[in-house]
């Protein structure tokens, strides 16, 4: 199970949540401690460097955030990040440098990593993007499977039970994932992959691969 560890997934150079995910054998494990976490470090965010702009919401002097935005803490945003008209941060959110949600993207308990791009209509939930993962518009996240039993992980011939009634996706650093593509409950993606547009997606995708349908996922050719 080492190609879904939070270790071979991310590089964690890119996040202020580092402590927490270090901590986590698999990223799943991240999902309930981020709330926690972004009240006691936002805390601790430099007051030069940050504004504290209400019941635990911290977002950096350098963002760029839409006056039709609206952001619900907990929640950070990072340096020079650009939060666009009508998008929506409703609490347990950590949003890396350099990065950009959208307009209409709503986010939900989730870890975005420096640099990734949540630009256009796009849902994040219980989910963990990482370093420079791009959402093709209209791309989102399912956190809650239909028949709202707990979420389990295909891996190979395993079930994996994460006990959590709602988790959505794991996207390793540099994932590309294209437009109007479904990340089903339970999706883990490698690094390097890209992700077809109008995918339905589940289970695990390795890295360095490119997903055209469930039965057609080829490895890149390494140049």
């Amino acid at each position: 199970m080492n190609n879904i560890k939070t270790e071979n997934l991310f590089d964690l150079s890119h996040t202020i949540a580092e402590p927490i995910l270090r901590d986590c054998e698999y990223p799943w494990q991240v999902l309930p401690k981020i709330k926690a976490f972004v009240c006691e470090v936002g805390k601790t965010l430099s007051g030069e460097l940050y504004d504290n702009v209400g019941e635990n919401i911290w977002i950096a002097k350098s963002a760029v955030v839409a006056p039709s935005a609206t952001i619900i803490g907990p929640c950070i945003i990072g340096e020079r990040t650009e939060v666009r008209v009508s998008a929506f941060i409703r609490g347990c959110v950590i949003v890396g440098c350099d990065s950009v949600i959208g307009n209409s993207c709503e986010l939900k308990n989730c870890i975005i990593f420096d640099n990734v791009q949540v630009p256009h209509f796009n849902y994040v939930g219980d989910s963990v993007l990482g370093y420079r993962s791009h959402m093709g518009a209209g791309a989102v996240t399912s956190n809650v499977k239909s028949d709202k039993t707990n979420v389990c992980i295909k891996y190979e011939n395993e079930q994996i039970e994460t006990g959590f009634k709602k988790f959505g996706a794991m996207l390793g650093d540099f994932v590309e994932v294209g437009c109007n593509s479904v990340l089903n409950p339970g999706t883990i993606i490698g690094r390097n992959t890209n992700i077809y547009p109008l995918s339905s997606v589940r289970g695990v995708i390795p890295s360095n691969s490119i997903f055209k349908r469930a039965d057609q996922v080829i490895l890149k050719i390494k140049k």
